[in-house]
């Protein structure tokens, strides 16, 4: 077989597994066959075939029609799909030099091959044709939305450019995508490197054995960072770090969130991503200009359901005023818990680093709610077993059959095979719950296999969680935010495996940005019905439940600290819009500008608070500058709206009886008018379906300890 650098493109050799599709359940790659040389052949011949394909469709001679214009545009790309699905898992889920060179390899081929086709004048008229034509063709509801999703994203694309404006268009797009790659691996480079050690066993006081011996493993697993230490602090995504609200000593404390809140700010250089954040601010406002739009922010904005920027600017600043004086009355009463704390010699003013941990001592005082005396009783199995899963069976009546046959990609993969009730298969759910070396941070969802009825594919759908892996037989005990978390990305997963469309660019969460995390946030209600909680919540040794005061307490926390939390979160949303409202000439010069540029985009917006940082800085808000959720960032509050709203529909007119809504005949609707539709029409559409009336943010306030205490439901 010839190199990967001497290949041509469209060549691929006979051993490559990409070949051909798996021959495993469900389409499932075959990880086990897979090395890192065949990726990038595979990609190269996967964009020369579809290119094939593209000019067939563009040099058709017939009148365009359904089946000869938008069916083999969606038929396209097989062995391209089958191929990035395996390179962005593996990227995401395992990383590693060779992988991150693959990836930095096909980036800006991958930006070319897709306006290859979105630029395309040719098949764009044939859209236009079947456009003009569609009052006369009679389409069915979703290949009328098909249509019109393609001639919508042609059109945004740039196809109505000049030839001149489209040069310079693909430069942009491809100078943008390498700027993101580069984001990205030095975002996920970074986490790895800014772990902090601790020499003294002393100051990891507050910790429980388990989580004490996971961090004497990470050193032992990563000497040259531990450098000497026998205790390895490793760094999840977000400027919060989980130890904070455990870990007693104050230096420690600061030590590990200005490990944190200083990655890619310099040192060293090959991990500085202020260049790349400057860059890509820049590359993106002149993009936009170019499409016509006045900024990044308009363009992302005008793809989503919330249609301006000036409808999301209108929705934080309904958010911040409320949730920055919530979150300065919390930190008047945390400044009372460490004025009090004999162990710091007073006065002492309560800084960044001590919120989480003396906002920990407060919830504990209030509600005798301890992580502690918690996570014995939330082991990663039966939280699965009988919490995530066990919903999914009452509302939607599907089973989970644990695949131990069907190969992971890393160590501690799972497979279930999902089936419905009557025990036809539905798809896959895979389970890559811990964290590892080269593994970004944070979690997520995604999928390996697209479902499609045109394609005859069930869905095959991924849960990321950064877990720290136990030692050798030790329970993996989770926090109760870890628990949270769970639950919502298997609402993701939800929307993967329920998928019921026939169009695979329509499947699953294919969805705008700002409704993508919709059913994900309300898949974490379950997490306040008592009857859920119960069944999980057992202690790993004695399997004895959580006890029903502990429960009461639990749950009766309600908005306690949403003032800080709905405070970091906006700082992360006001800091995306405030680089994606930019001109291209407005942004920064200076990599040193940045911290600046942040502070005075905060202190605009009202919400510059010391004590709060934003959930993600600049420099690692992979979010905004990796290529995700640019300019996007306020889908999370946007999709609250939608999924607080529809919360009160579980709990008040799909309930029967007490079971808050957990029961078939509403997991049957929330699935036939939402879940299972993917993108096959406009979301909204289906949200008018479900509530009979377009959202209000009302329940959001409620829930986020935001709105006035007599507010009622919303009705």
């Amino acid at each position: 077989m010839p190199s990967p650098d001497t290949l041509p493109e469209g060549e691929l050799g006979q051993d490559n597994p990409f070949r051909s599709p798996s021959s495993l359940p469900y389409e499932l790659p075959d990880f086990a066959a897979v090395r890192t040389e065949h990726l990038r052949p595979a990609i190269l011949a996967g964009m020369a075939a579809q290119r094939a394909e593209w000019e067939a469709i563009a040099t058709d001679p017939d009148l365009p029609e359904v089946a000869n214009t938008l069916v083999p545009l969606e038929r396209s790309g097989a062995l391209l799909d089958r191929a990035l699905a395996v390179l962005g898992t593996l990227v995401g889920s395992v990383g590693g030099a060779e992988l991150d060179a693959v990836e930095a390899d096909v980036a800006p081929r991958l930006a070319a091959h897709q306006d290859a086709l979105l630029l395309d004048r040719r098949i764009f008229a044939r859209l236009e044709s079947l456009h003009a034509a569609a009052p006369l063709l009679d389409l069915d509801e979703e290949t009328a939305w098909l249509l019109h999703t393609y001639r919508r994203r042609f059109l945004r694309a740039g196809v109505r450019l000049t030839d001149a404006e489209m040069d310079r268009l693909r430069a942009l797009n491809r100078e943008i995508v390498s700027r993101e790659t580069e984001f990205s691996q030095r975002t996920v480079r970074g986490l790895e490197h800014g772990a902090v050690p601790v020499a003294d066993p002393a100051q990891l006081a507050g910790l429980d054995g388990t989580t004490v011996a996971g961090l004497a493993a990470n050193a032992a697993e990563r000497p040259e960072q531990a450098a000497g230490a026998g205790h390895l602090i490793t760094l999840l995504l977000p400027t919060q770090q989980p130890l904070l609200s455990q870990l007693t000593d104050r230096d420690l404390r600061e030590r590990l969130l200005a490990a944190s809140r200083g990655r890619g700010t310099g040192e060293p250089a090959d991990l500085d991503t202020r260049g790349a954040v400057l860059a890509l601010a820049r590359l993106r406002a002149e993009r936009a200009r170019l499409l016509g739009y006045p900024h990044h922010a308009a363009y992302v904005a005008a793809d989503g359901t919330a249609a301006t920027t000036a409808a999301v600017t209108e929705m934080l600043a309904r958010l911040t005023g409320p949730a920055v004086a919530n979150a300065t009355a919390e930190a008047a009463e945390l400044q009372q818990a460490i004025d009090a704390d004999p162990q710091v010699p007073g006065p002492a003013r309560l800084r960044a680093a001590d919120w989480a941990y003396y906002a920990e001592r407060v919830r504990q005082d209030r509600f005798a709610v301890d992580d502690a005396v918690l996570r014995p009783y939330l082991e990663l199995d039966r939280v699965l077993t009988d919490g995530v899963f066990a919903t999914a069976t009452d509302l939607y009546g599907l089973t989970f059959t644990p695949r131990p046959d069907l190969p992971g990609y890393a160590d501690g993969v799972r497979v279930w095979e999902v089936a419905e009730a009557d025990g036809t298969g539905l798809g896959l759910f895979v389970g890559d719950y811990y964290a590892r070396r080269g593994k970004r941070g944070g979690a997520w969802m995604h999928q390996l296999v697209d479902q499609s009825r045109l394609l005859g594919r069930r869905p095959v759908v991924v849960n990321n969680l950064n877990v720290t892996r136990p030692p050798a037989g030790a329970p993996t005990l989770l926090t109760w935010d870890e628990v949270r978390t769970c639950f919502h990305e298997f609402g993701h997963a939800l929307h993967g495996l329920l998928s019921d469309v026939r169009y695979p660019s329509l499947a699953g969460t294919a969805v705008p940005r700002d409704v993508v995390e919709y059913p994900s946030q309300v898949n974490e209600m379950w997490l306040a019905n008592r009857g859920v909680v119960t069944r999980f919540a057992r202690h790993h040794a004695t399997g004895e439940p959580l006890p029903a005061e502990l429960l009461d307490r639990l749950l009766a926390q309600g908005t306690y600290g949403e003032g800080f939390a709905t405070t970091e979160h906006l700082g992360a949303v006001l800091l995306d819009q405030a680089w994606h409202q930019l001109a291209p000439e407005d942004v920064p010069d200076d990599p040193a500008a940045v911290p600046a540029f942040e502070a005075a985009a905060l202190e605009r917006a009202g919400a510059a608070l010391e004590l709060v940082p934003p959930r993600y800085s600049s420099t690692y808000f992979l979010h905004a500058f990796g290529g995700e959720y640019d300019a996007g960032y306020y889908a999370y509050l946007w999709s609250e709206v939608l999924d607080a709203d529809t919360v009160e529909w579980f709990t008040t007119e799909a309930a029967q009886g007490d079971d808050g809504g957990l029961n078939r005949a509403a997991g049957r609707r929330f699935r036939q008018v939402l879940l299972g539709r993917g993108h096959s029409r406009d979301p909204m559409v289906s949200f008018r379906e479900l509530r009979g009336r377009d959202p209000r943010i009302e329940p959001l306030l409620r829930r986020r300890g935001l709105a006035p205490a007599d507010a009622g439901p919303s009705r």
